[in-house]
């Protein structure tokens, strides 16, 4: 067809706002917008299910510094892509969910009988996006579509949702060809008056430590915070979600050993404790058990998490730019050897208590992928035990290589998001699934093999789901409901054209550096029961 529709007016917009990819799956009420996909200039990656296309755009979010679209049908194709954007949501990425709509005849809460018909489908979504808007005509489109993009890269960024009704992606349209938007990127410095009295506490106290969480990552922020820790000479600890944002073997790393109850007191203990880019929610704050004694500096772009979880000095503000601001601002202080020393004692007493338990087969086997895994490798970690490991003890080598579903904690994560950054990313991607998990993306197999995508999928099958069965037999003495029969995944993965092999422990290092020299997609299986490792209580 040679008309203009409602559809192109979707994607030439979402080119001159600098998109390049877009992910989704089409539906009856979408077929306007997926047809416009043919005369644009956006690269679509198609996948099985909606709710995987959604964790897909969140992983090639986190790889890239743009807003990525997400394209779904409406009714069933909209809600599946629930679980995706709360984990977006959680963890402030920002993925622009385009979804249809019923016609707008239909609109407005009545019961119509049309396919895919809810009575507000937007309140749906209000729950798991910052911004949602449903657009009445096509004139309506690209400022609504610029609209849901900026305050998608909004700090805090996170998921957006825009609903076009099918009549409106269908139609011929008058409206003229997109031709720019004159957007500026969004900033949020944190005000002088309260970096000022946070240069004044923390040049008052005596021992600083820093929390630094996914913020730090999302801003770009490494650098700064690593600046600023090294003139305060302040031991630095990571959330899980920030892994990367300090270097793991530096002096002053107390690394991400959360979950050990030696961290969570040296963190109780600081004079000044300084969490930068961390809402300090369930995990960062070792399940709400850390009490900080000393004065707590809290930067976060969400203002509405600053001083929740614990009474603090509130920063609002992009957490670069307070690192930056505040190195600018502190005396630096004298490497006198005392910080590097403190923070030696508490990583020696984390692992004097790790060698009091018997753990060498799971220590091994996260050396093993360590090592077989290339250094500047993104992966992505199912919420699985080897995961709840990593989060811990996983030595990130970089900023942004280590990503996992801790923000909103649910099931089927690590395979798509992994497939979308490897549309992102120039070389492999590995991701780690248990069996439990690995069964909500097995489709995307089919995805990975129609688009040639190079990831590595380690799946741990312990035959259940192994972290609830850890969770009830301490809770109540025996599991209910977390066994499963699962399938011959070596054979399954085989059978969409994906090479796969069965490792053990002791060749899982050999197999694993082996599958990333050889390429993806491919799938390595490792069938083993792993228990996690139990904190010290003070």
């Amino acid at each position: 067809m040679t008309a203009r529709i409602g559809g192109d007016l979707v994607v030439e917009t979402l080119t001159q706002l600098g998109a390049v990819d877009v992910f989704g799956l089409p539906g009856q009420h979408a077929l306007g917008t997926f047809d416009a996909l043919n005369r644009g200039d956006l690269r679509y990656a198609g996948f099985r299910t909606e709710t995987a296309a959604a964790f897909a755009a969140d992983g090639y979010a986190r790889m890239q510094d743009r807003v990525v679209p997400l394209l779904v049908s409406t009714g069933p194709g909209a809600l599946f892509t629930l679980p995706a954007l709360q984990e977006s949501l959680a963890a402030s990425v920002p993925v622009l969910g385009i979804s249809a709509q019923i016609p707008t005849a239909g609109l407005g809460g009545g019961r119509h009988g049309y396919l895919h018909e809810l009575r507000d489908q937007r309140a749906v979504f209000a729950e798991v996006a910052k911004h949602t808007e449903t657009v009445r005509t096509a004139s309506q489109l690209p400022d609504a579509i610029a609209a849901a993009w900026q305050a998608a890269r909004t700090p805090p960024c996170g998921p957006t949702w825009v609903e076009i009704p099918q009549d409106i992606a269908f139609a011929e349209i008058s409206v003229p060809r997109i031709r720019g938007f004159d957007l500026e990127r969004p900033t949020l410095p944190p005000r002088s008056d309260v970096v000022r009295t946070a240069a004044q506490w923390l040049d008052s106290a005596d021992r600083i430590v820093i929390l630094a969480g996914g913020g730090v990552i999302r801003s770009g922020g490494a650098d700064a915070l690593r600046r600023l820790a090294d003139r305060l000479q302040a031991p630095v600890a990571t959330t899980f979600g920030g892994k990367g944002a300090f270097p793991w073997d530096h002096d002053l790393s107390l690394q991400s050993w959360l979950e050990d109850s030696h961290l969570t007191e040296a963190l109780a203990s600081a004079d000044v404790l300084l969490v930068v880019g961390s809402g300090l929610g369930e995990l960062s704050s070792t399940y709400h058990t850390l009490k900080p004694r000393g004065r707590v500096i809290h930067v976060d772009a969400d203002r509405g998490k600053l001083g929740v979880n614990a009474a603090a000095l509130g920063i609002a503000a992009d957490a670069r730019e307070t690192c930056r601001q505040l190195a600018d601002t502190v005396r630096a202080r004298p490497n006198d050897g005392v910080a590097q020393k403190w923070t030696a004692a508490v990583l020696a007493r984390v692992r004097e208590r790790l060698d009091t338990q018997d753990l060498s087969v799971e220590r091994a086997v996260l050396d093993h992928v360590r090592a077989a895994v290339p250094a500047a490798v993104p992966t992505f970690w199912d919420m699985t035990i080897l995961a709840y490991w990593a989060w811990s003890a996983w030595p990130a080598s970089g900023p942004g290589l280590m990503h996992s579903a801790q923000g909103a904690g649910g099931l089927g994560y690590a395979y798509p998001a992994a497939l979308g950054a490897a549309c992102a990313v120039d070389g492999p991607v590995l991701a780690v699934s248990g069996d439990g998990g690995a069964m909500y993306g097995i489709a995307e197999l089919a995805t990975a093999r129609q688009l040639g995508l190079d990831v590595i999928w380690l799946i741990v099958d312990d035959g259940g789901y192994g972290i609830l069965r850890e969770y009830m037999n301490d809770a109540f003495g025996s599991a209910t409901a977390t066994e499963l029969e699962r399938p011959d995944f070596v054979a399954l993965a085989e059978s969409f054209g994906v090479p796969g092999v069965e490792t053990s422990v002791e060749s899982l290092r050999t197999d694993l550096a082996e599958a990333f020299e050889l390429g993806g997609p491919r799938v390595v299986v490792l069938p083993q029961h792993l228990r996690m490792f139990a904190p010290t209580h003070i």
